[in-house]
């Protein structure tokens, strides 16, 4: 199987045996050690798709992150490649067997794991920037404190890291704010998506600005237009309105996308719900 060619197609059409082969690479269970290393990159790349992602799957990854025999890159595509199905994980639980690729004993073996080598400074410090920015994805009492320590540091990859994790960790608006002043365009941009996340109204003039700018660069506009549905559905609405009839099909598509979500947005949910006990009330009389 051409793992090049499974790259560049979509996972729900992978074939069936996709699985066996991921874990045969990542286990080093081939016959043949032709281009050895640029398939476990890929491998451990493609394993954490929800298609193929299952139990033995998440213990060869992990085998590969303990590790300090295997590549730098391959440990650290491996932390992330944990990273959605933890998330999962945690979003759906695990009252539906079905709903989840892993067991519940497998999830709490990914969280302890990671924070077990996230803990360990020997381990290389992209490994472990990488440890943190899956593990956050299933929030966890020892992540606030790592991530304050990131952001504290001078070095703008783990300020990158910590800001990047502050999507995911409630309670840190205000190092959010200073970090969409940042210089450094990949903090910018995390900052952008955190604001939006939780949301932080503070975040309003700054973000609403970069979707109205034509020149903000399109990555950081399409976070921006996600941002702002989030942070005041009501306003949004209306700088939205200005980008429906662009010429970028992107721009279009995450426009459309941010409406349906500010026309949806949870005060409307409470004003319905609020409206539905009403109708309660008055039908009980």
């Amino acid at each position: 199987m051409n793992l090049t060619i499974l790259k560049d197609t979509p996972p729900w059409e992978w074939p069936e045996g996709t699985a066996e082969t991921l874990l045969a690479i990542l286990r080093d269970d081939r016959d043949s050690e032709l281009d050895s290393e640029s398939d476990l990159l890929l491998a451990t790349e493609l394993a954490g798709e929800f298609t193929v992602i299952n139990d033995e799957l998440v213990d060869a990854l992990l085998s590969i992150l303990r590790r300090d025999d295997k590549p730098e890159e391959a440990r650290a595509r491996a932390a992330l490649a944990l990273g959605p199905v933890l998330e999962q994980a945690d979003t759906d639980g695990f009252e539906d067997a079905d709903a989840v690729p892993i067991a519940e004993p497998t999830f709490h073996r990914i969280q302890a794991s990671l924070r077990k080598l996230y803990m360990d400074a020997t381990v290389p410090k992209d490994v472990r920037r990488r440890i943190l920015e899956a593990s956050v994805r299933a929030p966890q009492d020892w992540h606030p404190d790592a991530i304050r320590a990131a952001y504290a540091s001078d070095d703008e990859l783990w300020r990158l890291t910590a800001v990047f994790c502050m999507q995911f960790v409630r309670g840190f608006d205000e190092q959010i704010l200073e970090a969409l002043d940042s210089p450094n365009a990949d903090i910018h941009y995390e900052a952008v998506v955190a604001a939006g996340n939780w949301p932080v109204d503070a975040a309003w003039p700054h973000i609403a600005a970069l979707v109205s700018l034509g020149e903000t660069e399109k990555a950081l506009r399409l976070a921006a237009i996600d941002a702002v549905a989030s942070i005041r559905p009501q306003e949004a609405v209306e700088i939205l309105d200005d980008l429906a009839d662009s010429d970028d099909e992107d721009i279009v598509a995450a426009v459309d996308e941010a409406m349906a979500l500010a026309t949806a947005s949870p005060e409307d949910a409470e004003d319905d719900e609020f409206n539905d006990e009403d109708d309660d009330d008055e039908s009980q009389h």
